[in-house]
């Protein structure tokens, strides 16, 4: 009941998160509000820093998270550039596509054997992203190619940080993706720079708490529950966003992005069942192999 509890609240903060970046979206322009949501975001989380032990914070792998931060970086101004221009719903539709593509780096860069019935999720997956995207219509932009750069994108930084987490601790690893993401996201904001002026301040606060203290509570979710009973939570910010975008930006939720949510979700939820099965299987097999004769 923790892990779920954890990871509801995770949801509803990542969609306050998406409501104040289109908000802030309305005056600033996107890179500005990716600066502002890092830095307030490194201010959020400098209590849990200056907390940690100081071998926590070292680290060997600079030149990796540099590396993971620039494509992070690029993600990021995808996904909010989807925000800001997209409908609500749909832009976080196509971001719950980031699974898919977290299973086919998974098997080219980790080398994870990926067998039919996740193959089949996974066309299932992009089926359900051609849905809402629609290309060849006149509903078609760049702006949906945008959102998709970002999931897509964002599968890649997954699989860099089950990397930097082999070695490295979660503190670590927050501490140096915000030591890189504030001076990497100021320099293009640097060049539409123009400063916020009265509600748009707490806009760009809340989503940089709101963002930082999704991502804390995710963490720990998934330390405490499984990634397959979890993961249909945080569905039900679909349904925040939407009638947000209903109430505040008079969007309406069309059938198309409906039923495309629905395929990515079903894919989603089933891909995170069949990892956490293999995740039981290898560790069921590792604890026999380590058993002394007669245990």
């Amino acid at each position: 009941m923790r892990a779920a509890g954890l990871m509801l609240a995770s949801t509803l903060s990542f969609g306050v998160m998406a409501i104040a970046i289109r908000l802030a979206s309305q005056s600033l322009h996107t890179f500005e509000v990716a600066f502002f949501r890092n830095l307030f975001g490194l201010m959020a989380v400098l209590p849990l820093l200056l907390s940690a032990r100081r071998a926590e914070l070292r680290t060997h792998q600079l030149p990796k998270y540099f590396v993971r931060c620039a494509i992070g970086m690029v993600s990021m101004l995808c996904g909010f550039w989807a925000i800001g221009h997209l409908p609500l719903a749909q832009a976080i539709s196509l971001t719950y596509s980031t699974p898919i593509f977290v299973t086919i780096a998974a098997a080219l860069f980790l080398h994870e054997q990926v067998r039919a019935r996740r193959w089949a999720a996974v066309a299932a997956g992009f089926l359900g992203v051609l849905v809402i995207v629609r290309p060849g219509s006149t509903e078609f932009s760049v702006d949906s190619l945008a959102a998709l750069a970002a999931a897509v994108l964002g599968g890649v930084i997954s699989i860099q940080i089950k990397q930097l987490s082999r070695i490295d601790s979660a503190n670590t690893i927050v501490l140096y993706t915000y030591a890189f993401w504030v001076p990497m996201s100021l320099i293009p904001a640097l060049f539409v720079w123009q400063w916020p002026q009265g509600v748009a301040w707490a806009w760009i606060v809340a989503a940089g708490v709101f963002g930082t203290g999704g991502q804390v509570l995710w963490t720990h979710a998934l330390k405490l529950g499984e990634v397959s009973a979890l993961t249909p939570i945080s569905f039900v910010q679909l349904p925040l966003v939407s009638i947000a975008g209903w109430l505040w930006f008079n969007e309406s939720l069309d059938c198309y992005t409906v039923i495309g949510a629905a395929i990515i979700l079903g894919s989603n939820a089933y891909i995170a069942h069949r990892e956490a099965l293999l995740a039981r299987k290898k560790a069921s097999a590792a604890a026999t192999a380590g058993a002394a004769p007669g245990e």
